[in-house]
């Protein structure tokens, strides 16, 4: 007998074959099944999504083509798993098979059933269980009271703890916990960015044993992630730790998910299907039955409101782990200083006094490069990027001008390309410039020992070679830095014993952006790095953040001298609901990408005016197209549209709607388009 099944393969996100496809198999397949099926001239890797048992008349069976292989030895994709799919490419407005197979390893697409067989016979006897439980870390009582309201309680939890307070011990006695009780569960621990993984991943193998903890995340190589996917999909990897890709893991006996730092923006997919992966998180547990953990020190507002309204159960740790304490905030008024003043002299002091007693400071300036622009002092030349509608950086140490936005890359040039004029300059100071700035004011200064003064810098430039950023962490720890420079990246999650000292140099410039969300991340931003000061009992007393402002008396900095997270996200919240702003408003974007920006902005118009005819059109609001921030990147225009709703459940039939509109509407040069719900960035 021939059965009709319906496969998922990887098609484009707005594709008219964006559902299930149907093939033929001379076997009942269970959904969830990975099939490999022929798709044009190639043969692709496909998902059982349906089967139907019926015979098939001859004049059907020659329409729909057979499935190629059927990859058996591994054990299809469970319900929950599906549903968590089915959800995302709904509510985000993608194509089932695009989430689905973006889901998986990429290395399942390439190997045949007898490879994987092959490989999953090697795991298995590979595959030792280790008993392994070191024994976890005494509880403050803040940590007991967190720890017992979590196992009473169904959750979801919100965990607000400070910066230092031993958020990362509850995750681990919670995972110790749940794996002691049920021999089976599995817990997926996630954190943000992928230079947080090391770090935490020593901490659960140091407790858990290597055999029982896996990771995921983008800058595996393919092999790397196959093995982690199948030690994970059955079931002999008991933990997941995973950047934002690991909420699709498959995990059959998923019981517990941690999102840390779950304020983080990067939790945000920005590409494809641009889901949030901790919202998703906290759905899957609901699917799943698994409880659900947020930490933060610094949650998201929608979190926050959240815990406010009941729907999150919030758990406080609001102490330091020992005698550690929050940094005293220091505010600068960069107003009173010289101009082109960058470093304070009394900033300057205090980082020299520091010095000499053998203690580390940490300067913060989120812009990495020498500086953010290179011009002419005879023109108007500016290194302008020929690609972007943005400068390129320049780049002193390997003098060259790079986009950030493109990657285009070129030596600086010896004069300037328009008038000839060899005099031409850095405008402006990125990390590189700001470390070679600090080595000539601190020249004078020596260690106690009467070594000169050892400053290091941390960015996405300094830390691009394999094994880069472990090195610089261990030179840190090891107390052979004086002076840290950076950006954000060194202001998450890292335990620096020895900083008293954290400065931020150029805090003033989301402060009135357009950008809605701008304030909060400041405020998180600056909280964050504030905690990395302090956290050795010893010096906690002398630990301090300064931060130099041109707003001084800004209503954020006075919540930050106080570290009153719940007065800031209070004032915001007014602020938003007066405004109707998430969380209070849903939003979504429709971005276009063409090769004019007329182009874009006529697609983006002609859909406007298609919405208006749309039954649930009332309940929304859509705003004029205009160009995106940064306009063009490698030669391709970009605008965007504003669509904004009181009801979260109005907007999705809206965009459901729209949806087979925005198919049918074409315009000569438009590239691309895709719907952000719920975006990050406007």
């Amino acid at each position: 007998m021939t059965h009709r099944v319906a496969v998922l393969v990887p098609t484009p996100a707005h594709s008219k074959l964006g559902g299930p496809l149907t093939y033929l198999s001379e076997q009942p397949l269970a959904p969830g099944t990975l099939v490999r099926v022929p798709l044009g001239k190639r043969e692709v890797l496909g998902l059982v999504w349906d089967q139907a048992d019926t015979a098939l008349a001859s004049d059907e069976m020659i329409a729909a083509k057979l499935i190629a292989e059927v990859l058996q030895d591994i054990p299809p994709m469970s319900k929950h798993w599906r549903q968590l799919v089915t959800f995302s490419a709904s509510y985000y407005q993608r194509s089932l098979g695009e989430v689905a197979l973006a889901g998986l390893p990429p290395q399942l697409r390439d190997l045949s059933a007898t490879q994987l067989a092959r490989r999953l016979k090697r795991a298995d006897g590979m595959q030792e269980q280790s008993d392994t439980c070191a024994q976890g870390l005494p509880l403050t009582m803040q940590q007991q009271e967190a720890l017992a309201a979590y196992e009473s309680n169904p959750g979801p939890f919100l965990l607000f703890g400070t910066t230092g307070s031993g958020k990362t011990e509850i995750y681990l006695q919670a995972v110790q916990a749940l794996l002691a009780r049920d021999a089976r569960a599995q817990a997926l621990v996630m954190v943000p960015e992928i230079n947080l993984t090391p770090q935490l991943q020593d901490r659960f193998i140091a407790r858990f044993g290597q055999d029982k903890v896996t990771t995921m995340n983008s800058a595996m190589t393919p092999a790397q992630r196959l093995k982690g996917w199948l030690a994970a999909h059955t079931g002999q990897a008991r933990i997941v730790l995973g950047t934002r890709m690991a909420v699709f893991a498959s995990l059959p006996h998923l019981k517990l998910i941690v999102v840390d730092e779950e304020h983080d923006p990067s939790y945000k997919q920005q590409e494809g299907a641009r889901y949030s992966a901790r919202d998703l998180a906290v759905l899957r547990g609901k699917l799943e039955g698994a409880k659900v953990l947020l930490g933060s020190a610094t949650p998201s507002l929608e979190s926050w409101q959240a815990s406010e309204k009941g729907r999150y159960q919030r758990l406080h740790m609001a102490a330091r782990v020992g005698q550690g304490k929050l940094p005293a905030v220091r505010l600068v008024d960069m107003n009173l200083q010289p101009r082109q003043t960058v470093f304070s002299p009394q900033l300057l002091q205090a980082i020299g006094q520091r010095i000499e007693r053998g203690e580390q400071s940490l300067i913060f300036l989120n812009r990495r490069g020498y500086a953010p622009v290179l011009a002419c002092t005879a023109c108007d030349w500016k290194s302008e990027c020929p690609h972007c509608s943005a400068f390129r950086v320049f780049h002193k140490i390997d003098r060259t001008l790079r986009c950030h936005h493109c990657g285009y890359t070129e030596r600086v040039p010896r004069a300037c390309p328009t008038c000839g004029n060899v005099d031409i300059a850095p405008v402006g100071r990125g990390t590189e410039r700001l470390e070679e700035h600090l080595s000539e004011l601190l020249a004078d200064v020596k260690q106690a020992n009467g070594e000169p003064v050892r400053i290091a810098r941390m960015d996405a430039d300094s830390t691009r070679f394999k094994g880069a950023l472990q090195e610089q962490l261990a030179r840190m720890h090891a107390g052979e830095v004086d002076v840290l420079v950076g950006t954000q990246m060194v202001t998450k999650g890292h335990d620096f014993r020895r900083i008293t000292l954290v400065a931020a140099i150029n805090a003033d410039s989301a402060l009135f952006s357009s950008d809605f969300r701008a304030p909060e991340r400041l405020f998180g931003l600056l909280m964050q790095a504030a905690g990395r000061a302090g956290r050795d009992s010893a010096q906690a007393d002398a630990s301090e953040m300064w931060v130099q402002t041109w707003h001084p008396r800004h209503p954020l900095f006075d919540a930050l001298r106080r570290h009153d997270y719940p007065a800031f996200a209070q004032q915001q919240l007014v602020q938003r609901e007066q405004a109707g702003m998430p969380p209070f408003g849903f939003q979504a974007l429709l971005r276009a990408e063409a090769r004019t920006q007329e182009a874009a902005q006529s697609f983006l118009r002609a859909a406007a005016q298609a919405a208006s005819q749309l039954p649930d059109a009332a309940h929304v609001t859509v705003y004029s197209a205009v160009p995106m921030g940064i306009q063009r990147v490698a030669n391709v225009e970009r605008a965007q549209m504003l669509i904004e709703s009181p009801s979260r459940t109005a907007l999705q039939r809206f965009l459901s709607q729209w949806q087979p509109v925005l198919r049918a509407t074409q315009e000569k040069g438009l590239i691309r388009w895709a719907v952000d719900v719920d975006p990050l960035v406007i």
